[in-house]
């Protein structure tokens, strides 16, 4: 496999009161992966690396809702990485609890 197609990334954002599910903002192979990391990084966004999720999102198109079969997995990769921030601030850590609407 070409060293493009190894390096995949995808950004989401949400917005609680204007999207019903994250929404792909960028998605990308090779360089394109690795510039959206090195914005993510210097933003102070979390950064998780799962080849496969990233493999499933980079198929999504950009400006679209994650459909509803990858909730799950979003939300469980939400979750590490809140609970991730926890630990390296000190915050106590624990069970996530989702927003409220």
């Amino acid at each position: 496999m070409s060293e493009s197609k190894r390096n995949k990334a995808v950004a989401l954002k949400y917005n609680l009161e204007e999207d019903i599910a994250p929404v792909v903002v960028a998605a990308g192979y090779g360089d394109v992966a690795r510039r959206i990391v090195d914005v993510a990084e210097k933003q102070g966004i979390p950064v998780f690396r799962d080849d496969s999720t990233a493999s499933l999102l980079c198929m999504l198109d950009i400006g679209r809702s994650i459909p509803e079969e990858l909730y799950q997995v979003v939300a469980a990769i939400y979750c590490q990485l809140v609970e991730t921030t926890h630990q390296i601030r000190g915050l106590p850590t624990g069970e996530v609890q989702p927003p409220s609407r």
